[in-house]
C-alpha cells in the first residue's frame, strides 16, 4: 500500500502540470504580501473587491494595506497603529474559495491581544465554537464543538494541510496545543461548500491554521510570562529574510499546575479540597523555510513538533489519575507553480508526514495498573489546481491521498481486562478527488457547485456533492446560502482497540456516520461603522457514533440547528468592539436519551469585547456568555439526564504598557468576577487569575 501511495505521490504533480493550454485572462492580484498600518475606515460592501461574491465579513483582525515585503516589514508589536484593529478584510486567496459561504478570520494582532495561550484559546472567541476547557491543555479531554459538531467532525489544516490523525476517542482528538501561538500568522474559519475542498468529515467545518513567514531583515522576539497557578510561559521566535529565501522559528514552553481549591461535589476533587490531576506541561516546536525558485516558482518546508505531559480530569468520578503524553511531529512541502502566462492557472502540490503519539495509563483500583497507547503515522498527498477557464468561470479541482498506519497497544494487570491485551496494526488508505466551480452569473450572483469523490480501502466509495450561491441584492445587503454532505468514518481505534481507561470495546462493524449540513444568511453593511453577518446553520447525522454498554456502537440521528450572528462596531479611532452570538440546539432524535439536547454543547454563548489602543497602550475588555451544557456524566442518586450546569457571565481583561520602543509589559486579568462556575460535568473554573509578562523586539 504505501508503495502504491508513494508511486502515486510521485506521478501525480507530473499528470496534472500537463495542461499548459490554461487560459491567460488575468485574475485579481492576491496580496499575499504583509502589513505595515491598519486602514481606519471599516470598507463598505461595495468597497470590497468582488463585492457580489466575497462574504468575507469577519471579526477580530487587522486590514493589511499592499506593499511589498522586500521594501518594508510587518507591523511590530511596539508601533500600533492608532486606528481600530477589529474589522474587515479580504483574506488570502479569497477568490479561491467558495465565496457562498463566510470565512472568519482572527489576525496575529487580535490573538496577541486576547493573550490566547493556545489555538483553543483562538477559536473560543470565533462565532459557532463551544469550548469547554479548564486550564490550559484541557480542551481534548473536556470537549470542543463547532456547530454542535464535535472537533473529530471537523477538519484541521495547517497551511492547507490536514493534521486530524485516524483516531476519535478523546485522548486522540486534534490537540489544540500542537502548535505554538507565536508560529500562528491567521487562524481561518470555513463551512459549508469548501468542505469539499477539504474532507467530507467537515460537518462542523474547517480550521486552517496559516503560520507566520520572515521577512525583511532578521528579527528576534520573545516573551517570558508568569502567573495564578504555578503558570509560566516563554516564547521566542526569529524571522526574516535573505534574497530569495524566507524563514521563521519558534519555540514555546508551557506550564501550569491548575491546582485550585473546588466546591464539595465537584470532579476530580482531592482530599484537600483542591482539583487534582489537572498540570498541564508542552514544549513546542515550529520553523518554515521558503524558496523562492523563480518568477513562476517557489518551495516551502514546515516543521511542526510537540511534546505534552499532562494529567486526565474529564471522567473524575472517582478520582481521577490517569495521564496523557502525547508526542508529535508534522513535516509538510509545498510547491507552487504558475501554468502558462498570467495567474489564471496556479498548481499547489504539497507533501505531509504526521506522526501522532498518544499513551495513557494510570491505576485501576488500588492493586492494578493499566496502559493504552496509539501510535499513528500518516502519508499525505494533495494537488490542488486553480484555474480561472474564463472571466466568470473559476474551476478549483484536485486529488487527496492519504495513508495511515496506527499501532495500538493495550496493557492492563487487572485480572478481569487482562483477556483485553493485545497489540493491532492496522492501515488504511484514503483517495479523493474533488472539485469546486464557482460561476458568476451576473455582477451580483454566484453558484458554487462541489463533488468530492472518495474511494477508501476501509469503507468502499461515496460521493459527497455541495451546492452555494450568493447574491448580492443591494450595494448594502447580500444573501447566501449553501449544503453540503458529508460522510465521516469511525477511527481505527473505534474499530479494532480496546480503550483501557474507560472500559470501552472496539466495534468492527461500526457504519460511518452519514448527513449533511446547511445554512442561510445575509451580510449587511448597516452604515460605515458597523457591519453584521447573520447565519442560520443546520446538520443532520444519522449513524452518530457513541457507547452504548461499554462498546462502540452507531447511536443513531443528531440534528441540529442554530443561530450566528456576527456585529463589528468602529466607535472612534483607537477604538474597536466586536459581538459574535451563537444559538446551538443539538437534538437528539432515537434511543433513550430522545428529546435532549446533545450533551456538553450549551444552547447560547455570546462573546463580545471593547479595546482601546494609542502610541503603543492597550486595552481591552472582554464578556462571554454561557447558557450551561446537559452533564453527560451521572453519578449521583439526584442526578437527572436532563441536568444542566448553569450558566455564567464571565469578563476579561487584557492590557499593554510600552516600557520602550521594543519593551512591553502585558497583564491579563482573567475571570474579573471571581466566580467559580461549573464548566461542564462538575469541573469548576479556578476563579480570578491573572498573568504578567515582558515582550520585546530586536
Amino acid at each position: 500500500m504505501k508503495k502504491d501511495f508513494l508511486l502515486l505521490t510521485v506521478a501525480l504533480p507530473l499528470l496534472i502540470a500537463s495542461p499548459s493550454y490554461a487560459v491567460e485572462s488575468e485574475i485579481e492580484q492576491r496580496n499575499t504580501n504583509k502589513s505595515t498600518d491598519v486602514i481606519s475606515d471599516i470598507p463598505s460592501l461595495s468597497e470590497i473587491e468582488l463585492p457580489a461574491t466575497n462574504a468575507e465579513l469577519l471579526s477580530q483582525q487587522s486590514v493589511p494595506i499592499e506593499v511589498n515585503p522586500e521594501e518594508t516589514q510587518p507591523a511590530t508589536e511596539q508601533t500600533p497603529s492608532d486606528d481600530a484593529d477589529i474589522s474587515i478584510e479580504a483574506i488570502a486567496e479569497p477568490d479561491n474559495l467558495p465565496q457562498s459561504t463566510p470565512t472568519y478570520v482572527i489576525d496575529k494582532e487580535e490573538i496577541k491581544k486576547q493573550g490566547a495561550a493556545s489555538l483553543a484559546d483562538i477559536l473560543k472567541r470565533m462565532p459557532g465554537f463551544a469550548i469547554n476547557d479548564v486550564g490550559h491543555g484541557a480542551d481534548i479531554h473536556t470537549g470542543t464543538y463547532y456547530r454542535g459538531a464535535s472537533i473529530n467532525q471537523s477538519v484541521f489544516l495547517i497551511n492547507g494541510r490536514p493534521i486530524n490523525n485516524n483516531v476519535n476517542t478523546y485522548h486522540g482528538g486534534t490537540d489544540l496545543n500542537s502548535i505554538p501561538v507565536e508560529a500562528i500568522e491567521r487562524v481561518e474559519l470555513y463551512s459549508g461548500t469548501a468542505s469539499a475542498l477539504f474532507g467530507s468529515s467537515a460537518f462542523g467545518g474547517v480550521v486552517n491554521i496559516i503560520t507566520k513567514e520572515g521577512y525583511g531583515k532578521p528579527k528576534l522576539s520573545g516573551s517570558a510570562e508568569f502567573g495564578s497557578l504555578n503558570l509560566n510561559n516563554q516564547q521566542v521566535t526569529y524571522g526574516g529574510s535573505s534574497d530569495k529565501v524566507k524563514y521563521n522559528f519558534s519555540f514555546e514552553r508551557f506550564f501550569t499546575d491548575n491546582r485550585y481549591r473546588v466546591p464539595v461535589g465537584a470532579a476530580n476533587r482531592d482530599e484537600q479540597g483542591f482539583l487534582s490531576n489537572a498540570d498541564t506541561a508542552t514544549s513546542t516546536y515550529f520553523g518554515s523555510i521558503g524558496v523562492d525558485l523563480d518568477q513562476k516558482n517557489s518551495l516551502n518546508l514546515d516543521v511542526t513538533a510537540l511534546s505534552s505531559r499532562r494529567g486526565l480530569i474529564y471522567f473524575g468520578f472517582p478520582l481521577q489519575r490517569d495521564r496523557l503524553d502525547h508526542d508529535g511531529l508534522n513535516i509538510g512541502l509545498s510547491w507552487k507553480t504558475r501554468l502558462g502566462n498570467g495567474e489564471s492557472s496556479n498548481l499547489t502540490t504539497s507533501i505531509g508526514y504526521n506522526q501522532d503519539y498518544f499513551s495513557t495509563y494510570g491505576p485501576t483500583g488500588v492493586s492494578f495498573y493499566r496502559r493504552g497507547s496509539l501510535d499513528t503515522q500518516q502519508l499525505t498527498a494533495r494537488v490542488d489546481h486553480e484555474w480561472k477557464i474564463t472571466s466568470n468561470n473559476k474551476l478549483r479541482w484536485g486529488l487527496d491521498l492519504k495513508n495511515t498506519d496506527l499501532i495500538g497497544d493495550v496493557l492492563s494487570t487487572d485480572p478481569t481486562r487482562i483477556a483485553e491485551n493485545e497489540t493491532e496494526d492496522k492501515s488504511l488508505l484514503n483517495t479523493a478527488l474533488f472539485a469546486v466551480n464557482t460561476w458568476n452569473i451576473s455582477d451580483n450572483f454566484l453558484i458554487d457547485l462541489g463533488l468530492r469523490q472518495s474511494f477508501d480501502s476501509q469503507f468502499g466509495n461515496y460521493l459527497n456533492p455541495s451546492v452555494g450561491l450568493r447574491y448580492a441584492v443591494t450595494p448594502i445587503v447580500a444573501v447566501r446560502g449553501s449544503w453540503a454532505g458529508g460522510q465521516r468514518n469511525p477511527g481505527l481505534d473505534q474499530l479494532y482497540v480496546y480503550d483501557t481507561v474507560h472500559g470501552w470495546a472496539p466495534n468492527p462493524d461500526l457504519r460511518p456516520e452519514i448527513g449533511s449540513t446547511w445554512t442561510a444568511g445575509v451580510d449587511i453593511n448597516f452604515s460605515e461603522n458597523l457591519i453584521g453577518q447573520f447565519t442560520y446553520f443546520g446538520s443532520s447525522i444519522g449513524d452518530r457514533l457513541g457507547v452504548i454498554a461499554g462498546k462502540w456502537a452507531n447511536i443513531g440521528l443528531v440534528d441540529t440547528n442554530g443561530l450566528e450572528a456576527a456585529l463589528q462596531f468602529k466607535i472612534a479611532t483607537g477604538w474597536s468592539t466586536f459581538l459574535n452570538y451563537t444559538y446551538t440546539d443539538s437534538q437528539i432524535k432515537t434511543g433513550a436519551d430522545k428529546g435532549l439536547q446533545l450533551g456538553l454543547i450549551p444552547y447560547s454563548v455570546l462573546q463580545t469585547g471593547v479595546g482601546y489602543q494609542n502610541s503603543g497602550w492597550q486595552a481591552n475588555l472582554y464578556v462571554t456568555y454561557n447558557s450551561g451544557a446537559r452533564r453527560s456524566i451521572f453519578v449521583n442518586s439526584t442526578d437527572k439526564p436532563t441536568d444542566f450546569a448553569p450558566s455564567f457571565v464571565n469578563l476579561d481583561l487584557s492590557g499593554r504598557i510600552p516600557l520602550t520602543s521594543n519593551l512591553g509589559l502585558t497583564v491579563y486579568l482573567e475571570n474579573l468576577l471571581g466566580e467559580q462556575y461549573e464548566r461542564v460535568n462538575r469541573i469548576y473554573s479556578p476563579g480570578f487569575t491573572f498573568r504578567v509578562g515582558l515582550s520585546a523586539n530586536f
